[in-house]
């Protein structure tokens, strides 16, 4: 399909994509089809999107997501591996257009494959984030062992309890994921009520921690959604590493904390 095969930045950002399914999957965060992805391209494909013809009927979404109107997305395929999105995008994703009112969608490239369970969720997000103008563009979607487990403690069901606790760690933490991470208690994944309760946390957070179930992330470049997982599953790997050898981690303490903050100018929490 020349339009998106010929369309070198889009075709750069399939490869990013391409690339952190693979790390998704090396690090052990995409079991079976454990996770998703969704990126808007809307600029990428311009003009040409509109113009591309729809494999399939439109699909309606139960509700108008009015700022997503006309907006194009890559979104991996329900049922399909991460290790096999490394492989080939197109053929474990789609990409899909959304309706001149925002309420249904149409797949336009290049095979029609079912969008993953999770696009209402998905979509409900990249809605909001449109709304507050934010250039927010990836959603992703993952299962990070070391944090998951985390969240079978109540302790850590405390968004600012679970953040300080991470932070300290490892002083990076505190730089990367400067607006900490936020907690969702249990909801049934690829529900409305799960994308709701993660919408009121990303009003602070760009990560957000869903109990016993994994993890999300939003930002305008999908590899730094990725570093900013990678870097809280440091930290929760550094706590629980040593907590399996038998003591409490020290953590850095609140003066190193705050010089951190001086230093590099970080934001300070709500």
């Amino acid at each position: 399909m020349s339009v998106i095969r010929n369309n070198p930045a889009l075709m750069a950002e399939m490869n990013r994509i391409s690339e952190v399914a693979g790390y998704l999957w090396g690090k052990g965060w995409a079991e079976r089809n454990g996770g998703n992805i969704s990126v808007n391209i809307t600029d990428l494909i311009g003009d040409e999107g509109q113009r591309m013809s729809s494999l399939t009927r439109a699909q309606p979404l139960g509700r108008s997501l009015q700022s997503l109107a006309g907006h194009i997305f890559y979104v991996t395929g329900t049922g399909k591996r991460m290790r096999d999105v490394a492989q080939d995008p197109f053929s474990h994703g789609s990409l899909i257009r959304l309706n001149a009112c925002g309420g249904a969608y149409e797949i336009i490239a290049e095979k029609p494959i079912i969008p993953s369970s999770e696009l209402a969720s998905h979509l409900c997000i990249h809605n909001c984030l449109i709304e507050r103008n934010l250039d927010n563009k990836v959603v992703l979607h993952t299962h990070p062992t070391d944090l998951i487990a985390l969240t079978h403690c109540n302790d850590f069901l405390d968004s600012e309890a679970l953040t300080w606790k991470l932070w300290s760690m490892i002083p990076e933490c505190r730089m990367i994921v400067p607006k900490g991470v936020g907690v969702v208690p249990y909801e049934t994944p690829g529900t409305i009520a799960l994308a709701e309760a993660t919408l009121k946390q990303l009003v602070n957070h760009d990560v957000v921690l869903w109990e016993k179930h994994g993890i999300l992330a939003v930002g305008e470049d999908i590899i730094d959604c990725f570093d900013a997982i990678d870097t809280l599953s440091k930290s929760a790997q550094i706590y629980l590493n040593a907590k399996q050898a038998g003591f409490e981690p020290q953590g850095m303490t609140k003066k190193q904390m705050d010089e951190l903050v001086a230093a590099f100018d970080l934001p300070i929490p709500d």
